[in-house]
């Protein structure tokens, strides 16, 4: 019989499968191992072979990211045993990988590059298969409440909690290093000294040793780690076990402590004491939170899952001393006891567990929140089920919120009215099943791996699939948005659930939220929230420009930032305000439309720069330039239709930034003219910078009053439309096509990938209002950090950006000091956050995916 159908359906999003499929190996118990990092990287595994070229798959480490699931990158890690754990550092750049001989590996970026790893460091306990595996926690956690969603502070929505990190150094900086239990019942743990020295300690859990089978660990606010663990057996009683590490005389020391064990219920059920004799998956709730541990014991035909709580409960006190009288202060003494919590019917048979990363605060009164508002995202785990299912229970009382049925054909999910397919697979039995689940860092979608080396990704509605109003539903998805903005995760997740016609009501409300925090929290985010607009408005045709100005305007930022951070103060004893605060107070203050006049009040000493690094900027100054020219040549049309560059009109900050820029760039004209920017004029002794000015100073009074902007006059809007016939207007190459697959999923029906095979972008949008992206087989390829054109078949190995598909070189063509302070602020991140991932050059050319040219009408 099927079960009572409850409201919500999950549904595939994509899937992602090997094209000449590997056959399975003959050792079906083989476990697979999955984890998603904060910034949207999957590491798994398979148990496949390749009888093809004799490739063993199950001793590899694949990871991918989600925005190109097909751009796998598949390590050779080396282990000689099968790969049993895989974790990621809390800033999601570094992987501990684990495996059956004992042998713990540590994975970094090479280049900081997402398909380019290395291995310098490890430990091992030989011949002692690892069980579970930890980073020591740093000591940073945030709680989130949804009972302040409706607040218009961050730090009342995202508060701190006070929590200590498992080691600290000197100054209570956190000690990094990792932490593991071995299936003889040793921790050891790995801690990495500053000069990169790695410390090693094991120790025995128990003076009396046993097997492990199942082990999970959890930290606790005072700093120290608790692990659980279970020999296999339901009869057996589940342990738990204090671990305090600390370093003595450069050495690592680790005691531990027995604490409360339990015996899960059902062995105490007469019904079911033999039913379930095995304990298949043992995890902590959360991370930070040893207190709640949920159990799961399976047999060949089912499973059920417990949920437990760790409480403080009274002793009770023998009667010959109840009528004892207290002393003062004397309080009745106290035990800590674990007490089940709820627990489920029988099941089919459990194949993986995913628990949810989102910190949700589970108070009462958040608690009622959420059920009242209908907001769901952390409150739920998923398991998945032999049968090919996956359910989604409520973390707390185990009842069912949400369904998956997994289709042996398709990879997809039944839709809720195809009741015939559902009961003919679930009679048949299906041989897809997940062997490996991990919830995104919001929840709002989960990966599983199958037992067919599949990976898929599904969609997790963030209200179950109950009915909201628009209002509610955007306040969920701002609510997360505005989460990873603060805590810096990647917000992938958030967008599979914008639709198209949600952009822009979205932007406006981030903007407003983001205006109403205090200006030192402003400025931290004021990178960031450029780029979560940017990336939202990528999903809809009709914002689709838009994107365009928030990557220019990313760019200008940074160029701004560089520029100024070249300016010394002349004297040694220099003011309180800086060369650059100076600059923009005196062109905020100075409203002349002549540059010369702007400049005589600066301090023209402190912009001396040598010749050669003035020279190494020309790109960037003749970025600027351009961009100017651009703006104001379109200003006509910029009026009346939405395309790049109409974001500028009304930003008077931007605006000011553009003519700081041109103030700074007339100054350092005068020490190096090479350093200008070229401009192609009809006429010899035009001004061009000069006129630019002008022009650029009316439109900036027009915006520069935020809160009243007036429309530009019509002799402002005569000039710029004579600029075309005065100056060559240039096309500006403002961003690569997204070659990601966000902007393919807005639809409910899944893409179905191959590992290797880049994803076809034609026919990325049906809209006709996306015609402002075309290519031209002919044009340049663009550096567009560098601002450098590469040619039109470039040589040089690039990286690009896995969120906005920025393109960069991978080596600086050019050595001087200028340069290099510019090309590190991207040597990690893109200038969006987004990571790089490498793109060898003849891919570049070949696919001819990875930029777009802007082109206008007359």
């Amino acid at each position: 019989l099927l079960p009572e159908r409850p409201p919500f359906m999950m549904d595939v999003a994509y899937v992602c499968e090997w094209e000449k499929r590997p056959k399975s190996n003959h050792c079906p118990s083989i476990p697979l191992v999955c984890a998603w990092s904060c910034r949207n990287l999957i590491a798994f595994t398979t148990d496949l072979k390749n009888e093809e070229d004799e490739k063993d798959l199950s001793h590899m480490i694949h990871i991918i990211d989600t925005e190109h699931p097909w751009d796998v990158y598949s390590i050779n890690s080396g282990h000689t045993e099968v790969i049993s754990c895989l974790e990621w550092d809390q800033s999601g750049s570094r992987l501990l990988s684990a495996d059956g001989d004992g042998q713990i590996k540590c994975w970094c970026m090479a280049d900081h590059l997402v398909n380019s790893w290395e291995s310098n460091l490890g430990s091992a306990i030989e011949g002692d298969p690892i069980v579970a595996l930890s980073w020591l926690h740093n000591g940073v956690k945030l709680a989130l409440h949804v009972e302040k969603s409706g607040s218009t502070n961050f730090g009342e929505k995202f508060s701190r909690v006070k929590f200590s990190p498992s080691l600290t150094l000197f100054g209570g900086k956190p000690m990094e290093g990792w932490l593991a239990v071995t299936v003889s019942g040793l921790v050891t743990v790995s801690l990495l000294k500053p000069n990169g020295a790695l410390l090693t300690a094991s120790e025995s859990l128990c003076r009396l040793r046993g097997r492990v089978a199942l082990a999970d660990i959890a930290f606790t606010s005072g700093g120290n780690i608790v692990v659980a663990a279970t020999d296999g057996s339901s009869s057996s009683p589940v342990q738990f076990f204090k671990v305090c590490v600390s370093v003595v005389n450069e050495k690592c020391r680790i005691d531990t402590e027995l604490l409360p064990s339990l015996f899960m219920r059902c062995t105490t059920d007469p019904v079911r004491r033999d039913k379930y004799p095995a304990v298949t998956h043992l995890k902590f709730l959360t991370r930070e939170n040893s207190e709640q541990v949920l159990l799961c014991a399976s047999s060949q035909m089912g499973s059920i899952v417990e949920c437990w709580s760790l409480r403080k409960e009274g002793l009770p006190v023998n009667n010959i001393f109840q009528h004892r009288s207290p002393a003062v202060g004397e309080k009745q003494p106290t035990i800590l006891k674990w007490r089940i919590l709820s627990a489920t019917n029988d099941l089919e048979r459990v194949s993986a567990v995913a628990l949810p990363k989102l910190p949700i605060s589970i108070s009462s009164t958040d608690l009622k929140v959420a059920s009242d508002t209908k907001f769901c995202p952390g409150l739920g785990l998923a398991l998945a089920f032999h049968d090919g299912s996956i359910q989604i229970l409520h973390r707390l009382s185990l009842h069912m919120m949400g369904v998956y049925y997994g289709s042996a054909s398709s990879g997809t999910g039944q839709r809720v009215g195809d009741e015939t397919a559902i009961k003919r697979q679930r009679t048949g039995g299906p041989t897809i099943h997940y062997k490996a689940l991990q919830f995104s860092w919001t929840s709002l979608a989960l990966v599983g791996v199958d037992n067919h080396g599949k990976l898929h990704m599904i969609r997790v509605s963030p209200s179950m699939g109950q009915m909201l109003d628009m209002n509610t539903l955007l306040r969920h998805l701002l609510f997360l948005l505005e989460y990873c903005m603060v805590t810096g995760y990647d917000w992938w997740d958030v967008l599979l659930h914008v639709q198209p016609g949600m952009v822009h009501n979205l932007v406006e409300k981030l903007h407003e939220e983001y205006m109403r925090q205090n200006q030192a929290l402003q400025q931290v985010l004021s990178t960031r929230i450029v780029a979560v607009k940017a990336s939202l408005c990528k999903l809809s045709s009709a914002t689709a420009a838009r994107a365009c100005d928030f990557h220019a305007k990313l760019l200008l930022i940074a160029i701004s930032s560089t520029l100024k951070s070249l300016l010394r103060p002349h004297l040694l004893n220099t003011p309180d305000k800086s060369p650059g605060d100076r600059l923009a107070e005196i062109c905020a203050k100075i409203t002349d439309t002549d540059i010369d006049k702007v400049m005589i009040n600066l301090k023209t000493e402190e912009f001396v720069l040598d010749a050669s690094t003035l020279q190494s900027l020309q790109q960037l100054i003749q970025w600027v330039g351009d961009f100017v020219l651009y703006l104001l040549a379109n200003l006509p049309n910029l009026g009346s239709v939405v395309r790049p560059g109409f974001g500028f009109l009304r930003d008077g900050a931007s605006l000011g930034m553009l003519r700081e820029m041109m103030v700074v760039i007339r100054i350092w004209g005068l020490l190096k003219p090479g350093c200008l920017p070229i401009y192609t004029a009809t006429s010899d002794n035009q001004d061009s910078m000069s006129l630019l000015f002008r022009l650029l100073t009316k439109l900036w009074l027009c915006s520069r009053d935020e809160s009243h902007p007036q429309e530009p006059d019509e002799p402002l809007i005569d000039e710029c439309c004579l600029l075309p016939s005065q100056l060559l207007v240039p096309t500006l190459d403002w961003l690569p096509i997204n070659d990601g697959v966000i902007c393919k999923l807005q639809s409910k029906h899944a893409l179905r990938l191959q590992f290797g095979k880049p994803y076809s972008l034609p026919g990325l949008s049906s809209s006709p209002q996306v015609e402002i992206f075309s290519r031209s087989p002919g044009a340049q390829r663009m550096d567009h950090l560098r601002c450098l054109h590469m040619g039109v078949s470039p040589t040089e190995d690039s990286k690009a950006c896995t969120r906005c598909g920025c393109v960069t070189m991978l080596r600086s063509p050019n050595k001087t000091t200028a340069v290099k302070q510019w090309e590190q602020r991207w040597i990690k991140n893109c200038l969006c956050g987004g990571l790089w991932r490498r793109i060898p050059s003849t891919v570049l050319h070949r696919t001819g995916l990875l930029n777009i040219l802007i082109l206008h009408p007359e």
